[in-house]
């Protein structure tokens, strides 16, 4: 399994192996280990709507369940994704053209709209049909070591619920 193929399934399907918005934080601990809260639930455990993260991977809780899922990527750089997703992994180049990412939902079937909302100036993104998956795609950074400045990267692939 590559970066990739969890990429397309995740936009495809709006989980990620086993992960899916509406699972209990509990039981996604149980699957992926403890999670590394932000500083916010660190001080009042009780407040919702912050992500845990497992390295490149973050789940939003919101009373004690799943409502997001995020995935961050740094175009130039690698990511590093729990086994239980990437298996047999310790990390990933995270540098994905916006073509790759598109050419990959084209070969599942997997239908997809441009965002509008979130397309402007130097960044575009697309929400990908019935999953209703967000991937937002930028021009690299200035320290984004890439192979086309000119391109747009995914730097963020997430779902929620309402």
């Amino acid at each position: 399994m590559t970066l990739m193929n969890v990429l397309v399934d995740f936009a495809r399907t709006g989980r990620i192996g086993p992960l899916h918005c509406g699972m209990p934080l509990r039981t996604a601990e149980d699957l992926l280990g403890p999670g590394r809260p932000h500083p916010a639930v660190r001080m009042r455990p009780e407040l919702d709507g912050y992500p845990y993260a497992w390295n490149g991977l973050e789940l939003v809780i919101t009373q004690g369940a799943v409502s997001g899922i995020w995935i961050r990527l740094r175009p130039g750089s690698t990511t590093t994704l729990p086994s239980q997703v990437l298996p047999d992994s310790e990390s990933y180049p995270s540098t994905v053209p916006r073509e790759d990412l598109v050419a990959g939902l084209d070969a599942v079937d997997c239908r997809y709209d441009v965002n509008d909302r979130l397309t402007f100036g130097e960044q575009s993104s697309i929400l990908t049909q019935p999953a209703d998956v967000c991937a937002v795609f930028f021009t690299p950074g200035r320290d984004d070591h890439v192979p086309d400045r000119g391109r747009h990267y995914l730097g963020v692939i997430h779902k929620h619920t309402a």
